[in-house]
């Protein structure tokens, strides 16, 4: 068996790692590299195999650095079936259509600008979205099914966003099973909403997200504190706005869950809150409709819209007319938009009317990519360039990685312990460099394991794994 590392290795974004075994070849995930300037052409370039030979996908979760590429794959011949979890399956037909209008926008607006000049295409169009989406097929949490004769696979919930999941796959060559796990991204445990992340008892191949395998969030209390501080001093000291660039799957509702919250406890004055995303307001619709995923705090306020005082005025804007009009709200709002990163979307309108204001504050709640628009405001840019204009940085910028969706450092080494036996071999993945390496050392140190990190493009061979292709 040979398993490749096709992206997400020594990187955070742009998740695929190709399987193939005798009679097989299958796919997990299947992500758009995000961030950077040659982010854009490296989603154009070929798959370094031919997507006709794949036979089906196991997805871990909707977020777009793990499936922004099914359009592209099937367009490029893929006839398989796409297996995800249900509410994945849900997002997925909201995230990818999302996705596609961004790439004809982006395409038709690089056009306008340089003219006769030759212009990438969109990397794929709506209707290959809605071509795509229907080859998903929705498996439930913890049910082994078949995807091929020789193969079994099962999904666990992984407690990142709704309907993630960590993969157990089951290949048999000649007689004898190997048994793989990719853990996709791990939430933290002991967070509200969703629940943690299911222990895994063996594997013989294990491939681990590190995120933050090198650094810890700050105590959960501390966050909330840090966030109560941010939002009282911005909109009711210095009257200034909180702009929140989140991810419309997953931190849009988390950071809603607990404005809700804290505003209930009596800990938040009222704030006014708009969200400005079509598709997060389609996501959280979503999320509503599969309350069975959530942990019981998350259930006791499920229906927060319809009871109780002291509730936070919150807005979902449809129209474009709607999202520009927030651009005339100079105090006392919290615009919730993305995306995450800010390399797209509604979210880059408000930093170039909020990001001059020294009343107000930028909150990012999650990690931001190396090349991102996010990272360099986090890093201390003094202008940045949106939409052709050079833009001064005067408001504050705070991050806050204790409301991140994903697993820090002490909760990834956690879940580890969980194995009853060490993995044959354990390849870290899905994080930068730095981290990914410092996430691989604790696991030999801590731990014994035997641990590789490996590069963009590794191909290695059970059960040696001496190959380096």
């Amino acid at each position: 068996m040979k398993l490749s590392f096709l992206g997400a290795a020594r990187e955070v974004t742009g998740s695929c790692f190709l399987v193939e075994a005798l009679n097989v070849r299958f796919l997990v995930d299947c992500g758009m590299v995000q961030g950077g300037r040659t982010a854009a052409a490296r989603n154009h370039e070929p798959f370094p195999f031919d997507p006709a030979s794949i036979d089906f996908v196991l997805l871990t979760h909707a977020h777009i650095d793990h499936s922004g590429l099914l359009p592209k794959l099937t367009r490029a011949g893929f006839k398989g079936p796409i297996y995800a979890t249900p509410a994945t399956v849900d997002l997925l037909g909201v995230m990818l259509p999302d996705s596609a209008h961004i790439q004809e926008s982006d395409a038709k607006r690089v056009a306008r600008r340089l003219k006769k000049q030759t212009v990438l295409p969109p990397l794929y169009t709506l209707q290959d979205a809605r071509e795509c989406l229907q080859r998903a097929r929705g498996i439930e949490y913890d049910r082994e099914f078949a995807p091929r004769v020789g193969v079994r696979a099962r999904f666990r919930d992984a407690g990142h966003i709704l309907g993630s999941a960590i993969v157990e796959v089951w290949v048999t060559e000649y007689g004898y099973p190997t048994k793989l796990v990719f853990s996709g991204d791990l939430g933290q445990p002991g967070r509200p909403i969703l629940r943690d992340p299911t222990l895994i008892e063996d594997a013989d191949i294990l491939v681990i997200e590190s995120t933050y395998g090198n650094r810890q969030h700050k105590d959960f209390s501390a966050t909330e504190a840090d966030m109560i501080d941010i939002v009282e001093k911005t909109l009711f000291e210095r009257g200034g706005n909180v702009i929140v660039p989140a991810f419309a799957v997953g931190r849009t509702q988390e950071v809603l869950y607990h404005l809700h919250r804290l505003t209930c406890e009596g800990r938040l004055r009222q704030p006014t809150v708009f969200v400005d995303s079509p598709m997060a307001t389609e996501a959280t619709r979503i999320t509503r409709e599969h309350l069975d995923l959530f942990d019981e705090q998350a259930k006791r306020l499920a229906g927060w819209r319809a009871r109780g005082e002291n509730l936070p005025y919150l807005r979902f804007t449809e129209s474009a007319e709607e999202s520009m009009a927030l651009n005339r709200i100079r105090s006392g709002a919290i615009i919730i938009s993305a995306s995450g990163m800010c390399d797209a979307g509604r979210i880059r309108h408000h930093l170039r009317h909020n990001l001059p204001r020294r009343e107000c504050s930028i909150l990012f709640p999650g990690f931001q990519a190396q090349g991102t628009l996010g990272r360099r405001l986090i890093e201390g840019a003094e202008r940045v360039r949106i939409f052709g204009e050079d833009i001064p940085v005067r408001a504050a910028i705070h991050s806050v990685d204790g409301l991140s969706a994903h697993a820090d450092q002490k909760a990834l080494l956690d879940w580890a312990r969980g194995f009853a036996q060490p993995p044959a071999q354990t390849f870290v993945v899905h994080g930068e460099e730095s981290a990914a390496l410092a996430f691989a050392e604790l696991l030999q140190q801590q731990l014994g394991w035997q641990v590789t990190v490996p590069g963009h493009g590794h191909s290695l061979r059970w059960p040696d794994f001496l190959a380096h292709e």
